[in-house]
């Protein structure tokens, strides 16, 4: 073979090998873009799977939760079988019953009864001998108390006429200024009316039947509605005192709930103490339904809320109600098992007790070390927390936005951020430990809710509210509610007291 066949088969070879080297690059090429694309996909499928974990998770947190461990309420506790819930009230140690040295409620004998029956001894009841005329030694008393047969009064007014001789004018008799019609109710059952709707929360058409089986008379349900609209339009000046009593309060609780209004969702919001209450319905639940109903715009004192953030954008100071971080922290306990959880739990139980043995005792305030002590607790037991809550690592690319947290970080953030408002009443005994007042103020508007379902009107709901309100108040007071709308039906209503201590 010559030099130069040589160098062609060379030169054919190495083309051979260039071009099989091609290949494998091609090859190899190809495998690194599908490893590039499957590890896209493995990333893409991580993120999916975590994210249908979290998911997961999220639903069967929320299956466990009920009304023990959560804002939910009693009536919504799903499944009919469940262990017993556990309360977070701890034993007294007392007996079932009532207590040594409480006051007894029993029926006493009426000094002035309405009718008396004597039951005379006419002969013995041994010889049978005649004692009519025989004086009595003495007499035992028992009495019944009932209702009349007759539950209604009928009062006739009648206006004469008389002729003057001199004048030969005829002069007649004035009515009274409420007796306007030939036949009409008088405020006393007007104000029973109202008392069954707005008190009791029974519906229109049931309070009709009412007054007709208990007292023979009827009432239509317009009638029961013009006499509410009455009522409400003579209670306005009570609602402006009421309003302006709890802005002179030290402490005010406060809440709010939904409600339905002509098929149109609004919210219902209450501001009371132990001694007043006013309710306001609004479209909004924020800053513009506060603003619109004029109390915490004055207010200097303390509110005590469950931390809805419209709340904090008021210049007062603000307590917050335990009893809901107590839930929260008893289902990252039972359901997560965050040990911090329960130690959270217990601290603020303890300080509760502290503070109602410091009060029994006659104590306004707790020693500035002992306090101390306890605000170094708590920090202690949120650090706690934190390390067994670390932040999840940025994201990337990074979002813009507030990075979504677990529910144990977002309840230590809230902990922490507002401390003197979780921890008020431990520095003021004025403060209570939860928002219990405004919860049971705003439970039997829910009540009437369930009851009646919506309001038809706006007008409807806001005479509920101010009726409502007023009720509620002179309840609190101890004064008659009848009597009390009967005197507003009239045009006198009752002024509560602003003066009590709140």
């Amino acid at each position: 073979m010559t030099v130069e066949e040589e160098l062609i088969l060379l030169r054919q070879e190495n083309q051979a090998l260039r071009e099989q080297d091609r290949v494998k690059q091609e090859q190899l090429d190809l495998q690194h873009e599908q490893l590039s694309q499957q590890a896209q996909q493995i990333e893409l499928l991580q993120q999916q799977v975590t994210l249908l974990t979290q998911q997961v998770q999220a639903l069967q947190d929320r299956l466990k939760k009920d009304s023990h461990n959560s804002h939910l309420p009693p009536s919504s506790d799903r499944f009919a079988r469940q262990p017993k819930t556990k309360s977070l009230r701890k034993k007294s140690g007392k007996q079932p019953g009532g207590q040594e040295g409480h006051d007894g409620s029993t029926l006493l004998l009426c000094e002035q009864p309405d009718q008396v029956i004597v039951h005379e001894v006419s002969r013995c009841g041994q010889c049978q001998q005649d004692l009519r005329t025989q004086a009595s030694l003495s007499q035992e008393r028992r009495q019944v108390i009932d209702l009349p047969p007759k539950r209604v009064v009928v009062i006739e007014h009648q206006a004469e006429s008389k002729w003057c001789p001199r004048c030969q004018q005829v002069t007649q008799a004035c009515f009274p200024e409420d007796v306007s019609a030939p036949v009409q109710y008088g405020p006393a059952f007007g104000a029973l009316a109202i008392y069954l709707v707005q008190q009791q929360l029974v519906p229109y058409a049931r309070a009709s039947e009412v007054l007709y089986d208990l007292l023979g008379q009827t009432m239509s349900v317009g009638t029961i509605e013009r006499l509410i609209e009455r009522c409400a339009n003579q209670l306005e000046p009570v609602e402006q005192q009421i309003k302006e009593a709890l802005v002179q309060s030290a402490v005010v609780h406060q809440d709010e709930t939904g409600l339905y209004v002509a098929g149109q969702r609004q919210w219902l919001h209450v501001s009371c103490t132990p001694t007043l209450t006013h309710y306001a319905v609004h479209a909004k639940r924020g800053k513009a339904a506060l603003e619109a109903i004029g109390i915490l715009a004055h207010f200097t004192g303390t509110s005590i809320h469950d931390g809805w953030q419209a709340y904090w954008q008021y210049a007062c100071r603000h307590g917050l109600c335990n009893v809901h971080h107590l839930r929260e922290l008893t289902f990252l306990e039972e359901v997560q098992g965050q040990d911090w959880a329960g130690k959270m739990k217990t601290l603020l139980l303890d300080m509760k007790a502290a503070v109602e043995q410091a009060r029994a005792a006659g104590h306004t305030s707790l020693p500035d070390t002992e306090r101390a002590q306890w605000h170094a607790r708590y920090q202690a037991v949120l650090h706690e927390g934190y390390l067994a809550n670390p932040p999840d690592p940025p994201t990337s690319p990074p979002k813009k936005g507030r990075r979504k947290q677990s529910t144990a970080l977002n309840l230590l953030d809230r902990l922490s951020k507002h401390e003197d408002a979780v921890l008020a009443f431990l520095d003021d005994f004025a403060v209570p430990f939860d928002n219990s007042l405004a919860e049971r103020d705003i439970r039997m508007v829910k009540v009437q809710q369930k009851i009646s379902g919506c309001f038809r009107s706006g007008a409807g709901a806001q005479a509920f509210c101010r009726i409502r309100g007023y009720l509620s108040t002179l309840r609190k007071q101890g004064k008659d509610l009848l009597l009390a709308l009967e005197l507003a039906l009239v045009g006198h209503p009752v002024l509560p007291a602003s003066s009590l201590p709140v």
